[in-house]
């Protein structure tokens, strides 16, 4: 098969579609018969993935790593960023924590040349292995006062001579203006880099807009390659949290009501995705007392600042709804940092997440958590333990991963992991908290939860095989509105 020079996906700002556009490519050029893997050189995301050597990355490269049929690795995302606060954030280097840092040190104090070294070498790593290279960029490529600290975006594209292409969502609206000015702005160098342009998320009659497609090409000089019709009901994971913003609905008759706790600092919303897919449930994010109380089953997610945000899920009102849910005998879910606020205090004596040195948990599950430094980052298999504990299905197995810092003793385990070791409490099958990230991605569990409050219900989703046809849909639909010809001309084929 012959090499082909990278490909990268760049944007007029954030949340335009690159990652998912990255992913239609990462299939495509799988079922053409390539070898692709992705790569994005910095990350700033709080959904994240552990990979099968316990590095974690940013959870849009361990998608992409799956639409390209291979395991992700730390070298398709050797820098991510996991903010902890509005100005701090955990840096993970090479799949592993850095310590955390202000905006100010991580950009004005931090050597970008050193960093930037580091990143191309696991690019150099994957393009050994791997053809081609799907690179994607973050946020806009035209912020000019961060052009000198920029490690991702066309500094990117120049080294690694990448045909790059830019996307813009003209859902949004101001396309036109976004495009002109984005482009305009870029050096000479890093605007001939740019091979095409990519309308992401338009709705109605493409034919409407061939009119603007030809004056954005006058404006630019650039090609429009492909304009991409915003498609309803695609499933692809998606990492941006702006995607919560869009599942804020509220109560709906006749549906199994999930309300997960809206905290501000959650992560790994991908553990609801599977969740959303039965038909059955209606699953919605709030931190508004009134609308959570309207909910059959609260989860409460994981965090990355556990202890901010209990502070502040008691100063909302937050811990009365959910203390008096569990009292009226409904169910309570908590998952990793939920886990921790479940139990009856948070302890971080060695200040990891911050300056608040401990709080008393909501005191629904007889555990304590202590933070430490380190984190456990694994994916693992489990079995609900059912051989000495009454309720527990021993049936009910799956798999899942861990991202967390911290321990929880626990005199009542929730699972066994296949190591041996064992995680979580279970209280009641209405009221357990777990460490495993991805527990709800197995219908098993699932469907035990479910049955708390309908006990015909069935989920049977394959997970795996809604992504695959995830996956397949989206590569035809670019094929079905891109010039793959001029893009196949650009990489050398």
């Amino acid at each position: 098969m012959k090499k082909l020079r990278p490909i990268m996906f760049v944007g007029t700002g954030s949340d335009v579609g690159k990652s998912v556009i990255n992913t239609g490519f990462c299939r495509i050029f799988l079922q053409d018969g390539y070898s692709p893997a992705p790569f994005k050189a910095q990350n700033m995301s709080l959904n994240s993935y552990p990979t099968a050597d316990n590095l974690e990355i940013g959870r849009a490269q361990a998608v992409q790593a799956e639409a390209c049929g291979i395991d992700c690795s730390v070298e398709m995302n050797p820098v991510l960023l996991k903010p902890t606060s509005n100005s701090m954030s955990q840096v993970v280097l090479n799949g592993k924590p850095a310590g955390n840092k202000s905006a100010r040190e991580y950009f004005i104090e931090t050597d970008r040349d050193i960093l930037f070294t580091e990143v191309m070498r696991s690019f150099e790593r994957l393009a050994d292995r791997y053809n081609p290279i799907v690179i994607e960029g973050a946020g806009s490529i035209s912020e000019i006062n961060l052009w000198k600290k920029d490690i991702v975006n066309m500094r990117v594209a120049l080294h690694t001579g990448a045909a790059t292409f830019l996307i813009a969502d003209i859902d949004k609206g101001g396309v036109f203006a976004s495009v002109y000015g984005t482009l305009k702005l870029l050096p000479e160098a890093e605007r001939d880099a740019i091979k095409g342009i990519i309308i992401n998320k338009f709705r109605g009659d493409i034919s409407l807009f061939d009119d603007g497609k030809k004056i954005l090409e006058e404006l630019t000089g650039k090609p429009v390659i492909g304009i991409v019709p915003y498609c309803k009901g695609l499933f692809i994971e998606q990492e941006d949290g702006v995607v919560i913003e869009k599942k804020k609905t509220a109560f709906e008759p006749g549906k199994i009501n999930i309300g997960v706790v809206l905290l501000k600092h959650l992560s790994n919303f991908t553990d609801f995705n599977m969740l959303e897919l039965v038909p059955a449930v209606n699953l919605f994010y709030s931190d508004n007392p009134e609308i959570l109380s309207q909910a059959d089953i609260i989860v409460i997610p994981g965090s990355k600042n556990t202890l901010s945000d209990l502070k502040t899920l008691r100063e909302k009102g937050l811990d009365r709804t959910i203390l008096a849910h569990h009292h009226n005998g409904k169910p309570v879910y908590g998952i990793c940092g939920g886990y921790q606020m479940m139990g009856e205090e948070v302890r971080d004596p060695d200040g990891v997440e911050g300056d608040i040195p401990s709080l008393p948990g909501l005191g629904i599950l007889p555990v304590i958590t202590t933070l430490a430094e380190g984190k456990k980052t694994r994916q693992c298999r489990f079995s609900f333990i059912g051989s000495d504990i009454p309720g527990i299905d021993s049936d009910i197995s799956g798999r899942g991963y861990e991202i967390h810092a911290g321990h929880t003793p626990s005199k009542r385990p929730l699972c066994r992991m296949e190591n041996g070791e064992t995680d979580g409490y279970f209280l009641s099958d209405k009221t357990w908290g777990t460490y495993i990230h991805g527990i709800l991605d197995n219908a098993p569990v699932i469907e035990k939860i479910l049955r708390q409050i309908d006990p015909a219900i069935s989920a049977t989703i394959d997970y795996k095989a809604r992504k695959e046809e995830g996956y397949n849909r989206l590569a035809d639909l670019i094929r079905e509105n891109v010039d793959m010809e001029y893009v196949y001309k650009w990489l050398g084929d």
